[in-house]
């Protein structure tokens, strides 16, 4: 037997401890991520979402009364429930809600007095799992699984313990059903607290399963004086359940949903945790999943907040779109239409708004997610053949929320990278209706104004809403158009399309050098202040939509009068102090405030029209500008703590930016298959694709001060262009930048270094 000399004993034993000691990827995401927000400020305006990637639903503590949007405020030290949820932001609302709360004692069901008070040092949350230990010596836990959860309450010794299943009104109203079944230990029901954008008779039915035999239960209606003991079904709205246990018990609870029926949820049930044999098996099946997904990429080097922010952006980026499919008793999925109602067979993705999304986190899933993002574009097209519109915001059905037709990018884009799930010429077709048809609801279904805006070439000011950014995002959407049948030789809608995508110029005032309203004869809307927000624009003012042409920056940049003249427009914005108007707002919105905190000029990263201009300094020659303002986003805008954004998080959007600006990576111009190059975050980082191929990317040298790229290879092949393709990022290999601590200003600036403009010269 060979021997271990002694002085190797001690760093082999450290080395071993170290890998015992080595935290899970799951460990490092935080929920608790952008929860310290208010409707004044929001730092991201997110709960802690247990749940499982693209889960059908959601869990988390509720603080806030039922009817308040902000269902979990980190500075709250109450819980009202456990509930589950599908609310994309709280200025969407909630749907389908219901809630589960133990209680200890005695029997209260109001909301307002069965809640319990914690501490933020007895909670422990994470994507897989919760757990809070109340004041009162209660314990709550639980962990997800896709469509349910498996929770656990501890009550304290010798204490009446009960539960109390709330189906009441959660934001929304709707009429309510549950029922107990004492002898099985369970209760169902459904709830149909909805928005305007599903079926009438829309509904989540639920089944929640208990492993300890009923005491004593009842119904209850709106709160305390609404008990009725001994009643086993009730139906209305502010409806619930309650049941008792021995004093001092230990429940577990199962829970599982479905959108289709009561049967379908116990199928649901059936499939997912009738297996489960405790809480810890099904924390550590989370655990399992939540490992694989965001073990998709491996990060070295950095600090460890820099590694927990980075998971946790990576687990937010993968809550949305969230799976509205189920699978039935032959294990083929299925799902109801939040369309037109009716049950179908395949797949079904929902909750995304494409104002948002487009931008970074569609682009990201096309890399990490490519079959994931080929259901999802089948899913457009079934939901324009079930409701006649392609969806722009879907919640889950058209709530037409925000601006553009942003469909036609994600399509365009999607095709673009090798998605061949979807029928391109029937997309063309549904892209042209749409673009010339208003919606049922909302500015974002069909065209405001579409026959101005063709006629005319811009929306006329003071005559629709937000005419001017609509001019913008229609103009880049008429681009997807032709892009995408460009792509596949429909000559016909590659013209009609092609007859807009210059709209944009019409509404660029040189004198002023900023896009604004323009009245319908031509003139421009009198009184013009590039710090006022609202009127031509939403959520923003000129300062953000001077931006807003995705598909021609080189356009851009000869309207303004040269490519130095759009690099100085850019330095402006970043040099300009972030003051602001409130314009047709009226009062300060919780954009404004979180353009004037973050003190980076006009910038305002919280909000997302401006989501790539930071990368616009690579299409004028200057990228080591994009190098150094995005190494300085990165560090000074985000974090893992409850104050972890600079704005609304936005389903997925806002953290998506970060990991895929991380990666030195970002997609300006959805529809064609370029990333453009910024400036990579960690030493190293591996990427695991889902063709079985990796892609390392090496930043040599990397740290806080080494931010700009002297050099790059791909496979050892240097290059100097400030963009990659789609298909060499998923071919994999060796991504290396050799980072300075001094900008190299000569890399990168030559024409044919620039990403796509449509307006770029043809090369010879």
């Amino acid at each position: 037997m060979k021997m271990i000399k002694p002085f190797l004993i001690v760093p082999l034993i450290a080395s071993l401890l170290a890998l015992t000691q080595a935290k899970d990827l799951v460990d490092y995401a935080n929920p608790l991520q952008g929860t310290d927000s208010k409707r004044e400020l929001s730092r991201g305006n997110t709960y802690p979402a247990i749940a499982l990637p693209w889960g059908m639903n959601v869990w988390t503590p509720q603080t806030g009364t039922n009817d308040d949007r902000w269902i979990y405020k980190f500075k709250s030290n109450e819980i009202r429930g456990f509930r589950q949820t599908h609310e994309c932001s709280p200025w969407t609302g909630d749907y389908s809600a219901f809630s589960i709360m133990p209680v200890a004692s005695a029997l209260t069901v109001d909301q307002n007095k069965r809640l319990a008070r914690f501490s933020h040092e007895n909670e422990l949350a994470g994507p897989h799992y919760y757990k809070v230990a109340f004041d009162n010596k209660m314990v709550g836990e639980m962990s997800p699984t896709e469509r349910g959860a498996f929770m656990r309450f501890t009550f304290p010794k010798n204490e009446e313990s009960f539960v109390v299943v709330d189906a009441g009104n959660f934001v929304y109203e709707g009429d309510s059903m549950i029922e107990i079944f004492p002898k099985e230990q369970k209760i169902v029901g459904y709830t149909r607290n909805a928005p305007h954008s599903v079926p009438r008779k829309f509904a989540n039915y639920f089944v929640i399963h208990f492993n300890k035999p009923f005491r004593g239960y009842g119904t209850w209606e709106k709160n305390d004086e609404g008990i009725a003991a001994n009643e086993t079904k009730r139906e209305g709205r502010n409806i619930g359940a309650y049941v008792q246990f021995r004093k001092g018990d230990k429940v577990e609870v199962k829970v599982a949903s479905s959108f289709i029926s009561i049967e379908q949820a116990e199928q649901n049930f059936k499939h997912e945790l009738y297996g489960l044999k405790s809480l810890e098996q099904a924390k550590a099946n989370a655990a399992k999943i939540w490992n694989e997904h965001l073990g998709k990429i491996v990060v070295e080097g950095g600090t460890e907040e820099q590694k927990a922010t980075f998971y946790s952006c990576f687990y937010r980026s993968m809550l949305f779109p969230r799976k509205f499919f189920e699978y039935d008793a032959d294990n083929k999925p299925v799902y109801y239409s939040p369309y037109d109602g009716k049950v179908y067979s395949g797949y079904m993705y929902t909750d995304t708004g494409f104002w948002d999304t487009f931008r970074a986190q569609f682009p990201l899933n096309v890399i990490l997610h490519p079959k994931m993002h080929g259901e999802y574009m089948k899913t457009i097209m079934d939901a324009y053949d079930q409701s006649g519109w392609l969806p722009s915001w879907s919640f889950p059905g058209h709530s037409g929320g925000m601006i553009g037709n942003h469909a036609f990018s994600v399509l365009a884009d999607a095709y673009a990278k090798g998605i061949r799930t979807f029928d391109p010429d029937k997309a063309l077709a549904a892209m042209w209706h749409d673009a010339n048809a208003k919606g049922p609801r909302g500015p974002s279904i069909g065209r405001d104004a579409a026959k101005d805006y063709w006629e005319l070439g811009y929306i006329p000011f003071g005559e629709r809403g937000e005419p001017t950014a609509k001019t913008l995002e229609y103009a880049y959407d008429d681009w997807c158009g032709m892009t995408l049948a460009k792509m596949v030789g429909n000559k016909e809608y590659e013209e009609k399309f092609s007859k807009a995508i210059f709209n944009y110029r019409n509404v660029y005032d040189p004198s002023v050098g900023f896009m604004r309203g323009r009245l319908r004869n031509g003139d421009w809307a009198p009184d013009f202040d590039p710090t006022e927000w609202g009127g031509a624009f939403i959520e923003g003012a000129a300062w953000h939509y001077v931006w807003s042409v995705f598909h021609d920056i080189q356009g851009l940049a000869n309207l303004m009068g040269s490519d130095k003249a759009l690099a100085d427009k850019l330095d402006e914005c970043m040099d300009t102090p972030g003051t602001f108007k409130v314009g047709t707002y009226g009062h300060v919105i919780h954009e404004m405030a979180e353009l004037e905190m973050i003190k980076m000029g006009q910038y305002g990263h919280g909000n997302e029209e401006q989501h790539h201009m930071l990368y616009m300094y690579n299409y004028v020659g200057q990228p080591w500008k994009a190098q150094k303002w995005l190494r300085i986003a990165m560090d000074k805008l985000y974090n893992s703590g409850p104050d972890g954004y600079c704005g609304d998080e936005d389903q997925g959007q806002m953290a998506s930016w970060y990991v895929i600006s991380a990666m030195g990576l970002y997609s300006v111009t959805p529809g064609t298959d370029q990333y453009v190059i910024g400036s990579p975050l960690f030493p190293k980082m591996t990427i695991s694709l889902e063709n079985g191929k990796k892609l390392v990317i090496e930043a040599v040298g990397n740290n806080e001060q080494n931010v700009y790229i002297q050099s790059a290879s791909l496979n050892g092949k240097t290059f100097s262009r400030n963009w990659l393709t789609y298909d060499e990022i998923m071919s994999g290999g060796t991504l290396r930048f050799n980072m300075s601590s001094q900008p190299e200003m000569k890399r990168g600036t030559a024409a044919e270094d620039r990403p796509y403009s449509v307006s770029m010269p043809k090369p010879d």
